[in-house]
């Protein structure tokens, strides 16, 4: 069992559920030390006053807002609590909106949200809720000295919080937009055709973090004192021509996977039955709620 990260309730209208919240991820990084090497020794750190070039101890330490250089407001817990409002111990839901509107930009981490002892009933109510309406559970919440925006949807028969930026934290994008250019219909025509032979089904456990398996293969190398060879860096070239270089990249892909028209049907059956009811709300199909996994997955075929 995971350990929890915060503990609060989940608050829409007059009803209240009481949650405890689990990070979804577990990044597999590689840490790494910064040792004396001459003798191995981990190297430590101070905190060191910089006026007085000398260690400073906990109790004189303070947390301090720089309003302009060199300038400090400090702040005390008691300014911290002030500052809580709506969303402090509580996950406050305010609208319910498709799920799909949401545009990806704005997810920053996703969290897991399990039931307090005792309040399993409420919560399986919330999740079947969620999960019937097809909607995200638009909200707000305190953690950490910080308020995030969150989206509770359901995944595999748990409510899942999205941690979401807000609209003024994502920068524009007019200076980075590249100006209007003339692309000829065979360039595109090609370009379409590349994506094309590319497209599949996305397949999560097909990628891996090959840099990382390469860290960890030196690694046990080193450990087992085998020498490592190092990769010759690799030369620039002259970027082809456009059309030259598309042509070249869709006789390189040619026979790598079939073209859109003739691509196979999902595979329905690796989807979960939350995902299989969503297909098919998305599709409109009659009785959806009665059925069983197979039964949606027959339906969603015939769809």
């Amino acid at each position: 069992m995971p350990r929890a990260i915060w503990t609060g309730s989940i608050s829409f209208g007059l009803v209240n559920v009481p949650v405890r919240l689990y990070s979804a991820i577990a990044e597999h990084k590689l840490r790494f030390h910064l040792i004396h090497e001459p003798d191995e020794s981990p190297i430590g750190y101070q905190k060191i006053c910089k006026l007085e070039n000398k260690p400073v101890p906990d109790d004189e330490i303070a947390k301090a807002f720089e309003f302009k250089r060199g300038e400090f407001v400090v702040m005390e817990e008691k300014d911290f609590e002030a500052a809580r409002v709506e969303g402090y111990r509580t996950i406050e839901i305010t609208d319910f909106v498709p799920y799909e509107q949401v545009d990806p930009i704005y997810f920053a981490r996703t969290y897991y949200l399990g039931p307090e002892k005792g309040s399993e009933k409420v919560y399986s109510l919330l999740l079947r809720a969620l999960e019937h309406s097809g909607l995200a559970g638009i909200s707000k919440f305190v953690m950490r000295d910080r308020q995030y925006l969150g989206a509770l949807r359901v995944r595999q028969g748990v409510i899942t919080l999205e941690q979401l930026y807000f609209a003024d934290e994502i920068r524009p994008i007019d200076e980075i937009k590249p100006p209007k250019t003339n692309i000829s219909k065979e360039e595109l025509a090609m370009a379409e055709q590349l994506i094309d032979n590319f497209a599949s089904d996305f397949k999560p456990r097909k990628y891996r973090d090959t840099y990382r398996d390469a860290l960890t293969a030196i690694i046990r190398a080193k450990q087992a004192g085998k020498q490592v060879r190092h990769a010759p860096a690799a030369e620039e070239e002259t970027p082809p021509d456009l059309l030259e270089a598309l042509r070249a990249s869709i006789q390189a892909a040619g026979g790598r996977r079939p073209r859109r028209g003739s691509r196979p049907k999902h595979d329905l059956s690796s989807l979960s039955k939350a995902e299989l009811d969503e297909r098919a709300r998305r599709a409109k199909v009659p009785g959806r709620s009665k059925m069983s996994k197979d039964e949606l997955i027959e339906a969603l075929r015939a769809a």
